[in-house]
């Protein structure tokens, strides 16, 4: 590697964004908003169906589909309100959303639960323990 090179280490936790640590959702925005709501909501179900622990890319997707998610709502509630919208923007971000979702996998998956055998083992000197 060349020595003007810097190399790519995980930040210090002080050193980290509100957002990479996260004590935030999103940087500047007031979370009282209704949109901001949707979109925490939409964003927590998507990580609570990949399992609850989605990888950093896992999480950049999650969110810009809850972004788009919030986005399109929007435009069908314009739309049952008869009020005008771009068809092509409406019809290029829910394709774009169905694919986000569709690589992120539309099926739940199962969070495991399952104790490895150090934590089964524990747990059942624990209960010895109590028992005695």
């Amino acid at each position: 590697m060349p020595a003007d090179t810097a190399a790519i280490d995980v930040p210090k936790p002080q050193a980290r964004t509100r957002v990479g640590n996260g004590s935030t959702v999103l940087a500047g925005v007031d979370g009282r908003s209704a949109t901001f709501r949707r979109y925490r909501e939409v964003l927590a179900s998507l990580v609570t169906d990949m399992g609850g622990d989605p990888s950093e890319a896992q999480s950049q997707l999650a969110r810009r589909a809850a972004s788009l998610v919030c986005w399109c709502e929007e435009q069908d509630a314009a739309a049952a309100n008869g009020e005008e919208f771009d068809v092509k923007a409406y019809t290029t971000a829910s394709n774009t959303l169905r694919r986000l979702l569709g690589d992120l996998g539309l099926e739940r998956t199962a969070r495991n639960i399952t104790p490895t055998i150090v934590e089964y083992a524990a747990h059942k000197a624990a209960e010895k323990a109590g028992a005695a």
